[in-house]
């Protein structure tokens, strides 16, 4: 679908009767409003701290919702920008990130933990993903040269925020050659929303939206490390948090975190990373394969 020819015109279309005011943006201004909600900016080479914390609950089917852990994460992001001579205006991010469980009413960082399941004292492997990359540029322009990008808004006062609900359908590291005959695949979804300023965001001549908030929530299967096998349930993480170009506004906790276990997650990738994405699956898989070769993970 052709929304429009010139880089000149990017309407903006009220939606009608929703509690909030809601917009949709396309065009050259809504390829600006994706980069800067990535981003931060249309800056190359800004090194952006996306924090968030939270909690992290069990449910199973016949029992009452478990609170298992709190959480406090961090990505640490920049990106590249890029001009195509058919696809005009490009951008790629680069990122890695952490997130530790805590013990919920002490806050200790948890590096065992006893199952209530099974009664098992398994590790805990905490998310350590070294990438999170985007998988391909995103564009201005489609294959075609048209003007492509689209982007709907709902509005609260001087804020925009912008929803993101990501489902995750994909064949399990953790499982065999066979998933599609037998099942094993890993299903979850991911949803996140983005509070921008909107004078920052809708403004061409704003390189940077400055500080941002977000809340960034999960359904998934069971944490592979949990080893809970084929037992019935699903886990639900939720958390809120904000995004800022600015290291000391990380919180004293979070960056005792990096320096002492993650310190390489002080920085982000370089801009033209080309690695494969880690995720906590593959990072398991590492893992469990090391044990078995008496490695040290």
């Amino acid at each position: 679908m052709r929304f429009f020819t010139t880089v000149a015109m990017a309407a903006v279309i009220s939606c009608g009767t929703a509690a909030a005011d809601e917009t949709v943006i396309e065009g050259a201004l809504a390829f600006q409003a994706m980069q800067k909600t990535t981003c931060g900016t249309t800056e190359q080479g800004k090194t952006r701290f996306g924090i968030w914390e939270g909690r992290t609950f069990s449910r199973v089917p016949g029992e009452k919702d478990r609170l298992l852990f709190d959480v406090m994460g961090i990505n640490v992001r920049q990106c590249i920008v890029l001009n195509d001579p058919v696809r005009g205006r490009g951008y790629r991010s680069v990122s890695r990130e952490i997130m530790v469980y805590m013990e919920p009413d002490s806050g200790e960082i948890l590096d065992t933990w006893e199952n209530p399941w099974t009664g098992e004292t398994v590790k805990v492997l905490h998310v350590a993903n070294d990438p999170v990359n985007m998988r391909a540029p995103r564009y201005e322009r489609d294959e075609e040269g048209e003007l492509s990008a689209r982007l709907t808004l709902r509005q609260y006062g001087e804020l925009s925020a912008a929803s993101y609900e990501i489902p995750l359908f994909y064949d399990n590291p953790l499982g065999g050659d066979y998933q599609a005959y037998v099942g094993g695949s890993y299903h979850a979804m991911e949803i996140f929303n983005s509070f921008i300023y909107t004078k920052n965001l809708h403004h061409k001549s704003v390189k940077s939206i400055g500080q941002s908030h977000m809340t960034r929530s999960r359904v998934s299967q069971w944490l592979q490390w949990l080893e809970m096998g084929s037992r019935p349930g699903l886990m639900i993480f939720n958390a809120s948090g904000f995004s800022t170009f600015e290291a000391d506004k990380i919180p004293e906790r979070l960056q005792e975190i990096l320096a002492q276990r993650y310190p390489l997650y002080q920085t982000p990738p370089p801009l033209d990373d080309p690695r494969p994405n880690e995720t906590s699956w593959t990072v398991c898989k590492k893992y469990i394969e090391q044990q078995s070769d008496g490695s040290e993970g």
